[in-house]
């Protein structure tokens, strides 16, 4: 028996095969089958960035999984592997009870009821940012801390500061780390609001704000059931409503086992989705986390409607939009000298008294 795990807009679903060795085709058949996926709507990648796809044009630059005769062994695939799936059209998910509609004779809407029924949890397919672009010299810098200083044994995290382009694409230039604690599951920041202030007001005359929250996750978290884990999301969402700005991105720092049984250091960048922001500025979110909650679900409240079910738990998956990440090489100038990345750093710690 083989279990793949497949990821789409409707978040992480699982199918089954009698055997390990199977094609494309066959798997096809069985997403068919199992999820109700027509074959001819299914769009299948190993590259979650078929994510983003966004016209039918942008699906045919997934070519990986097309031959319906490959055998998944030869990209070794199998149990347990992520494939990545995109489809038009809409579905009714596998186990979804039959919804009552609001007045239906026979029962009697609360003043909740109809407030939940305002609270629609679903996928928001774009993002208010094009692209996250990242200095290469401070993503090292963050990365190159959480690898081989913590060995991704606690948790890291910073604020972004750069730029947002015109076209919505936002630029990082630089990585400000406030005071912290960090753990193998959680990151708590001992915010300095003098100390903010003070790196806000530096970053204005270099001609850049705050645009986003970085972290890293460990190794001892199981990220095979989740993107963002419950507190992941409530701490993004916290500092993404704190924000104000639209385009506000928030980065992901994951060691991920490659095919040859080594480790590679994976950059991912989210969006919260706009019901996340308004769920949780209107204080839907239950905040306080119990040790035999479920990781990859964020509670609620109250119901809110996920599909055609009322739920008090979330897929994390429904609250990120995913965003393309891109680099660059930070050009900032002080007087008439180039000012590079560990440059910059050292005036903000000057500046900061450090």
């Amino acid at each position: 028996m083989m279990m793949l795990r497949i990821r789409s807009r409707d978040g992480l679903e699982r199918v089954t095969a009698e055997g390990a060795h199977i094609t494309v085709s066959q798997l096809k058949t069985l997403i068919a089958d199992q999820l109700q996926i027509p074959l001819h709507k299914q769009t299948l990648s190993t590259n979650r960035d078929l994510l983003l796809a966004k016209t039918p044009a942008d699906l045919l630059a997934f070519t990986d999984l097309t031959d319906p005769n490959l055998p998944l062994s030869s990209l070794n695939l199998g149990h347990g592997s992520m494939l990545y799936l995109a489809y038009d059209g809409e579905r009714s998910i596998p186990g979804a009870p039959p919804v009552t509609p609001a007045g239906s004779f026979g029962r009697k809407m609360t003043v909740d009821d109809l407030i939940a029924r305002q609270m629609r949890v679903t996928r928001q397919e774009t993002s208010h940012c094009d692209s996250v672009s990242f200095d290469r010299d401070a993503a090292n810098a963050f990365q190159h801390y959480v690898n081989e200083s913590l060995a991704f044994a606690v948790k890291r995290g910073g604020f972004m500061y750069g730029t947002v382009t015109e076209e919505g694409q936002v630029e990082v230039d630089f990585i400000y780390e406030p005071p912290q604690q960090g753990t193998e599951a959680n990151l708590i920041l001992m915010r300095d609001a003098d100390e903010e202030k003070r790196v806000d007001a530096i970053a204005m005359g270099l001609g850049m704000r705050r645009v986003g929250f970085i972290f890293n996750q460990t190794v001892v978290q199981d990220k095979t059931e989740y993107t963002l884990s419950n507190a992941e999301v409530l701490q993004a969402a916290e500092l993404h409503a704190e924000s104000e700005l639209k385009e506000w991105v928030t980065a992901v720092v994951k060691l991920e086992v490659n095919e040859d049984g080594g480790a590679d250091v994976h950059f991912e960048a989210f969006q919260m989705s706009d019901m996340c922001i308004r769920l949780f500025k209107e204080e839907w979110f239950e905040t306080e986390i119990m040790p035999d909650d479920d990781p990859k679900l964020s509670k609620m409240k109250k119901e809110v409607v996920v599909g055609v079910k009322d739920l008090k738990e979330v897929d994390n998956d429904f609250f990120l939009v995913l965003v393309r990440i891109l680099d660059h090489q930070v050009r900032v100038f002080l007087s008439t000298l180039p000012l590079h990345q560990s440059s910059l750093f050292f005036v903000l710690m000057l500046c900061l008294g450090k």
